[in-house]
């Protein structure tokens, strides 16, 4: 069974770099002399802008939140997590709507300026790669605030402490301390916020950046070149794994131990006069632009196009998204606390293995995950299609690709190792004495499991499950490139209408993503108050 999973997670990258290294003919030099270059180039570009950008944002308001006291303070501690509800290209889609010429900004401009037309003012264009990176990054410092933070908090009642009581001022010790103490966290949280960067497809091709996501999504699509899409997810693969490199590069050697279990806060720094508003207003601008405009954004242009949001396309994809998600989060939950259970009781080294593939999926885009995926299903869909021909005289056609079947595998692989480390962390806390006793009363482990285990981690297994239920409610690349014809989700619909720019037509499933993105939020904003306060 282990070798089972080990199989299916390495299926589609395998198939990858079979069809990508295969008979492709003289696909290798044209993209070589064409569409890498560029395509590399722009991506480098955008990842160092919103790696720089994440870096600074995701930083700065962690230390503010944690070590001063200003207006507000409290609500910032988890308001700067509500831009992780955002899907980028929501509020890609949205920042149009609000900055392009007849959005409310430039109208707001012409009005101050007395301007007639756009020859007459300048105003930067937000369909551009400096537009890109400032709506990503609004949207992705939130892995750099959670991870930063986390370190902040840890390190208040040991190291930071100390250095206060040696005179350290506040820049001395945000410079000479606690950012060194803190980089190994800094370095996890800009790794996933490039990872996200590089698997975004919405909004890179909204703003016409041609990155090699948007490479792989027009080669395939629009090219028809199956080969040349494969080979361009290829050097995608290189470029993650040069990210996680880098990312275990930057905490090489770098482990610190606290001396007590539990956060101890300290006084902080009490701000005054202008002090204090920079601060607030600091902490109060990325979760207005990343959040707060783009929720009034859909709230008008849902209350405005009543009528047009909610004909039939938005409740086919509705259901289409519920029962989707529904599938993947039961069967990554099954799975995910299967694999927990067995690398729990049993040290072999293939399981360690199997656990730690499983996790590779996360890791992967959605653009390069999709085409892998595609290949394997595609010869399994003919294989089975010319056995029922041969044995029934029945043509099943695209039987697992066309049902939808071959979505649901993608998911299951990419968010996997969301449900194994919520089973993990339930099991964590079992003691291993209750699952002894019961195997001595004669329980199997199959029974063990599922009379003792499963209930006492339930609240874990549930949370793992919610996860991956609200990712593939929002996940664009995976199900654009492997829905079935005819078939949308309600990210694939936002997509499709913001394409034919009738976003506002798309409001309200827009809307109902980021609702659903809340869930993760608040579980985010309890498990850190929990954590550290208690």
């Amino acid at each position: 069974m282990l070798l089972l999973v080990i199989g299916l997670v390495l299926a589609p990258l395998a198939a990858l770099v079979w069809i990508a290294f295969g008979d492709a003919g003289d696909v290798w030099p044209h993209l070589i002399s064409t569409v890498l270059p560029r395509s590399i180039w722009t991506t480098i570009k955008l990842m160092l802008g919103v790696g720089s950008i994440t870096l600074v944002i995701g930083v700065v308001t962690a230390w503010l939140v944690t070590m001063c006291r200003f207006p507000g303070k409290a609500i910032f501690e988890w308001a700067l997590l509500l831009p992780l509800a955002m899907p980028t290209y929501i509020v890609a889609y949205a920042s149009v709507e609000i900055f392009d010429y007849t959005g409310p900004a430039q109208t707001f401009v012409r009005w101050v300026l007395d301007a007639k037309t756009s020859r007459d003012y300048w105003f930067p264009e937000i369909r551009s790669l400096p537009g890109a990176i400032l709506v990503m990054s609004l949207v992705l410092y939130p892995y750099v605030y959670l991870t930063t933070r986390a370190s902040f908090l840890l390190q208040s009642a040991c190291a930071l402490d100390v250095s206060r009581t040696l005179g350290a001022g506040p820049l001395r010790l945000f410079f000479s301390v606690a950012i060194p103490l803190a980089r190994p966290a800094i370095a996890v949280g800009v790794t996933l916020a490039l990872m996200e960067c590089l698997n975004d497809i919405g909004a890179v091709e909204f703003y016409g950046v041609k990155t090699l996501t948007f490479s792989v999504y027009d080669t395939w699509l629009n090219r028809s070149s199956l080969a040349g899409a494969a080979q361009i997810a290829c050097v995608m693969l290189l470029v993650v794994f040069g990210l996680i490199w880098i990312e275990r590069a930057g905490r090489k050697n770098q482990r610190f131990h606290v001396t007590s279990k539990r956060y101890q806060a300290l006084p902080g720094y009490w701000l005054a006069g202008w002090r204090k508003w920079l601060a607030f207003f600091a902490c109060l601008l990325p979760v207005a632009l990343g959040f707060l405009m783009p929720s009034l954004v859909l709230v008008r242009s849902s209350i405005l196009r009543y009528g047009d949001n909610f004909g039939p396309d938005f409740w086919s994809a509705m259901l289409n998204s519920f029962l989707l998600a529904s599938f993947a989060a039961v069967l990554t939950a099954m799975l995910g606390v299967w694999l927990a259970y067995i690398e729990r009781n049993n040290g072999a080294v293939i399981v360690k293995l199997a656990t730690r593939i499983g996790a590779i999926g996360y890791a992967v885009p959605g653009t390069i995950l999709a085409v892998g995926v595609l290949i394997p299903m595609a010869h399994l869909d003919g294989y089975i299609n010319s056995t029922m021909k041969a044995l029934f005289g029945i043509s099943t056609g695209l039987l697992i690709l066309g049902s939808g079947a071959a979505l649901v595998y993608a998911y299951v692989i990419r968010f996997l190792t969301v449900s194994y480390g919520a089973g993990e962390s339930g099991l964590g806390r079992v003691s291993v004495n209750l699952d002894a006793a019961a195997r001595t009363l004669g329980r199997t482990s199959f029974q063990t499991l599922c009379e003792i285990d499963l209930p006492m981690i339930r609240p874990a297994l549930i949370s793992g499950a919610l996860l991956v239920f609200v990712d593939v409610m929002k996940e664009l690349p995976v199900t654009i490139l492997l829905r079935p014809f005819n078939f949308d989700t309600l990210a694939t619909l936002v997509y499709t209408q913001a394409s034919l720019e009738s976003f506002e037509n798309a409001s309200f499933a827009a809307l109902s993503i980021v609702a659903v993105g809340i869930v993760p939020v608040i579980l985010l904003a309890r498990t850190t108050t929990r954590s550290y306060r208690l």
